[in-house]
């Protein structure tokens, strides 16, 4: 008996499983809606979308591992894409459409993947891409335009498609990869983080469970789909599988978005805090009707508890706001009931999380019972412990992997306090990653392209507050040449194919020497505070 359940569990608790539900059970309902065209697609439509796209596919071999992978916008094409490679036991590797083009190529040579779609505007960043690339994916398929020297064109693509089921070789399992996401790393390289089915479908539950969501929802993600935030909280994973309908929004537009929870009835519309801070100001000026809303989702950062009363009063009384990262998606949560009384945390542990705060150590990482005093003042480690929602590796890379994973927990070298009752304050960062507008950056892949200008002899990058983007990436430049300006490093920056544009500073100053501890190592931490007293005095340079 206990065969047969764990030979039915591994094969049907899977995500493909959970969307093919949805599609018999609500073959005529709405399924999706594309803000941007006005075209509508019933679960039915969109399966037969999906088949097209599946066979296509497998036309060109993609079939169980192999990876498809995809630049692009919040569009119809996403989910086709999505959906498509769950079908064939293939991997999903969605990538950050503001990659240069030196981040894609390494992308590339790490994931090999066998088809490569990405938007018309991407053209030129994805041909010099695949010209650094040592590995050639056997496909490229360009959507919103065309470039007949590069890639065939989508429709071209899945033109002579069937759109009955496709064929697969053997059988679906929870624990085969079905989404590789790429999170920034320390270095110029991005971390896979290998996402299995059952993390998939855990996910979507703990959408369903937090929210809570169901079939009779109506959502709008703000944030790209191919961050975590994007796919999983309320995008098209938890969505599909809980057969709701997705309203896409291919980019934020506080206006548009007010106006389409309104027209639509939109029940949660999901979006980083400066995306809630846009929507006020919109609401303040058009005050839309808003009452078919059952929540506003943030993440990314704490809401202060002013701007959370704001929001409250001037949204809906329905604010949301989660913690996590890519590899474990959120883990703690603050609902209507903590708001705004415990405004300013990152909230208590989710139902199925363990979140931690460990003590400090200058020689070595604290073991998961080394807590910091739950008094709301020392400051130590956040651990996460996510048995449903974290693959707990990287994608080749052992690495990275050793040094994140510890005894079942998650070490987010995000640094914090918590109280006695649990709830965490996010204080700053062990790793000085920059958060701005929601992208990570790390202060040593852009030093690393700043240094290799002839005129730089060193620089530490760091960051400035910002009110709108959270924090603007700042340099501070020690000039091997007099005649170096802001601008011609802006100039470079913009030209280097190993820098997104997101990446650069907006913000310098030239000094005499970079501050280091005795055995050479920067300071961060200094730059840090150096930012936000030279922002206060007027000595940094915007460009």
């Amino acid at each position: 008996m206990m065969e047969d359940f764990k030979s039915i569990f591994e094969r049907e608790y899977t995500w493909v499983e959970g969307y093919m539900r949805s599609v018999r059970r609500f073959g005529d309902k709405q399924a999706m809606y594309d803000t941007e065209t006005g075209q509508s697609w019933t679960y039915r439509e969109l399966d037969r979308e999906v088949n097209r796209l599946s066979n296509a596919f497998k036309a060109d071999g993609v079939g169980k591992g192999d990876v498809v992978m995809y630049q692009l916008l919040n569009c119809p094409v996403f989910v086709f894409t999505y959906v498509a490679a769950h079908k064939l036991r293939a991997v999903n590797s969605p990538m950050n459409y503001r990659l240069s083009a030196g981040e894609i190529a390494m992308n590339i040579d790490d994931s090999k993947p066998a088809v490569l779609i990405f938007e018309a505007e991407q053209a030129e960043e994805i041909r010099m891409a695949v010209k650094m690339a040592a590995h050639k994916p056997r496909r490229l398929v360009v959507v919103g335009g065309a470039c007949p020297d590069l890639a065939r064109t989508y429709e071209e693509y899945v033109a002579a498609s069937s759109d009955s089921e496709p064929e697969v070789e053997g059988e679906h399992n929870i624990y085969d990869e079905t989404t590789r996401l790429y999170t920034s790393g320390t270095t110029g390289r991005q971390k896979g983080v290998p996402l299995t089915s059952v993390n998939e479908v855990l996910s979507a539950h703990d959408v369903m469970i937090h929210f809570p969501m169901n079939h009779t929802d109506r959502t709008m993600n703000t944030t790209p789909w191919f961050h975590r935030g994007g796919l999983h909280c309320a995008g098209p994973c938890p969505t599909l599988y809980a057969g709701g309908t997705i309203f896409i929004l291919r980019r934020f537009n506080a206006d548009k978005c007010l106006e389409y929870v309104e027209k639509f009835a939109i029940t949660f519309v999901i979006g980083v805090p400066t995306v809630l801070d846009a929507l006020s100001d919109a609401q303040d000026r058009d005050g839309r009707d808003l009452g078919s809303l059952r929540g506003i989702v943030t993440m990314g950062s704490a809401l202060e508890r002013a701007a959370c009363i704001r929001y409250q009063k001037t949204l809906t009384p329905y604010i949301f706001n989660g913690y996590g990262t890519t590899e474990t998606f959120w883990n703690t949560f603050l609902r209507p009931f903590d708001l705004p009384e415990y405004a300013g945390t990152a909230g208590g542990s989710c139902v199925d999380d363990e979140v931690r705060v460990v003590k400090l150590f200058e020689d070595r990482r604290a073991e998961p019972d080394e807590l910091a005093a739950q008094d709301g003042s020392e400051v130590g480690e956040v651990i996460i412990k996510s048995p449903a929602k974290s693959p707990y590796a990287y994608y080749n890379n052992e690495t990275e992997a050793e040094a994140k994973f510890h005894k079942g927990f998650v070490y987010t070298n995000d640094l914090a306090t918590w109280t006695e009752n649990s709830y965490v304050t996010i204080v700053g960062r062990k790793d000085d990653m920059i958060i701005s507008s929601g992208e990570n950056i790390y202060p040593t892949q852009v030093e690393e392209v700043l240094n290799s200008h002839p005129k730089v002899k060193d620089c530490i990058v760091t960051s400035a507050p910002d009110r709108v983007r959270g924090e603007l990436v700042t340099a501070y430049v020690v000039r091997s040449d007099d005649s170096l300006t802001s601008e011609e490093l802006d100039e470079y920056c913009k030209e280097s194919p190993m820098i997104a544009n997101y990446k650069r500073p907006r913000y310098y100053r030239f000094i005499s020497e970079i501050p280091l501890n005795v055995t050479g190592k920067k300071l961060h931490y200094k730059a840090r505070a150096m930012a936000a007293q030279d922002l206060k005095n007027g000595l940094l340079y915007r460009v």
